[in-house]
């Protein structure tokens, strides 16, 4: 090959391996960024987040780290109403108790009297005319919360916090077969309510409406930290919160539309950037040093350089990760100084 001929092939390999180079050093650049984006983003909300399948639980060691597990609630452990005897498989039931009473209702400076089902003790004696719109006082009966004893979803259980996170309610009817007999024999049934009224379509003044509240059994999406088997809250979250319930099985950007999705394949991403770099370098030397001692150069300067980038990129950021990627530089390192070292010697 003429000198011509040789000089325009060294300028096309220097272009090229200098192209390649940069391509590799931009590919590893663009996917750390949206890596560091992604988990800044994410501690805001108490770490770095794990996507669980199934029933599988990751092994995250004390590390602080998020899941998001999706699936349908199974109640293990079903809570009771001991006092009236219902129970029901739910993640939490709820009783309600209301008693009829008198309201004062004021309208445009006009003061009104009426009664209704109220859920509290309505103190009459504040009211503008008490006289004749006395109230009969406390509850004989409250209003309480009953939780599961266990309730799970994929391979966790859940911390009482998420349990009162869980979204809906619908009212349950009563079993009046488990009613205990003094309750019997004080309530009837009336459609889903039981009450204390002789006549439930005109009750009196003073009697008792109960209820019961069910939180339903479904798919729901659970953001939280992980304790051994055991769904909690972040409570060390910078975002004041640390979880979050929704339902139906929801993606992470849905359950955190603020925490960017981190990069697609990005161990794939990261080994072809070094490629791209080593190839590059190889190009650069291919016109100055044998194949022999040329590839493994290359190859590790490849890794020094992705590996240099990626680990400033992650400085202030994560010293851990930084660590590792300069770790992996000095390794690369290490094979460009051996492998010239022995070229030296020869």
């Amino acid at each position: 090959m003429s000198a011509a001929g040789m000089g325009a092939r060294q300028w096309i390999a220097g272009i090229v391996g200098a192209l390649l180079v940069l391509a590799g050093l931009g590919l590893v650049a663009t996917t750390e960024q949206a890596s560091i984006e992604h988990r800044v983003a994410a501690e805001r909300h108490g770490g770095q987040v794990l996507e669980v399948q199934g029933d599988t639980r990751p092994d995250i060691g004390k590390n602080h780290y998020m899941v998001r597990v999706s699936g349908r609630l199974n109640v293990v452990d079903a809570p009771a109403d001991p006092e009236f005897g219902q129970q029901v498989a739910t993640p939490v039931l709820l009783r309600h108790v209301e008693m009829f009473q008198w309201r004062e209702v004021r309208v445009a400076g006009d003061t009104h009297y009426e009664q209704d089902w109220v859920d509290r003790p309505v103190d009459s004696s504040r009211f503008e005319r008490s006289a004749g719109h006395a109230n009969p006082g406390a509850f004989p009966v409250q209003g309480k919360q009953f939780d599961a004893g266990l309730v799970k979803i994929g391979g966790y259980a859940l911390a009482p916090a998420l349990l009162h996170a869980l979204p809906g309610g619908e009212r349950v009817s009563p079993d009046m077969k488990t009613l205990p007999a003094n309750l019997a024999a004080s309530f009837s049934r009336n459609g889903d309510y039981l009450v204390t009224s002789a006549n439930p379509a005109h009750p009196r003044l003073g009697d008792l409406r109960v209820s019961w509240e069910a939180v339903p059994v479904q798919v729901l999406t659970i953001f939280a930290r992980p304790q051994g088997d055991l769904l909690v809250p972040a409570t060390d979250a910078p975002d004041g919160k640390g979880y979050d319930v929704q339902v139906g099985d929801r993606r992470l950007v849905d359950v955190l539309p603020d925490v960017p999705e981190p990069p697609v394949f990005a161990v794939a991403r990261r080994l072809l950037a070094m490629l791209l770099a080593g190839i590059g370098v190889l190009l650069l030397l291919s016109t100055r040093m044998s194949a022999h001692d040329a590839l493994p150069i290359a190859l590790g300067a490849g890794v020094l350089l992705a590996a240099a980038v990626a680990g400033v990129m992650w400085l202030g950021k994560d010293l851990q990760s930084s660590a590792y990627w300069f770790v992996l530089a000095v390794a690369g390192l290490g094979v460009v100084v051996w492998r010239l070292h022995a070229r030296a010697a020869h």
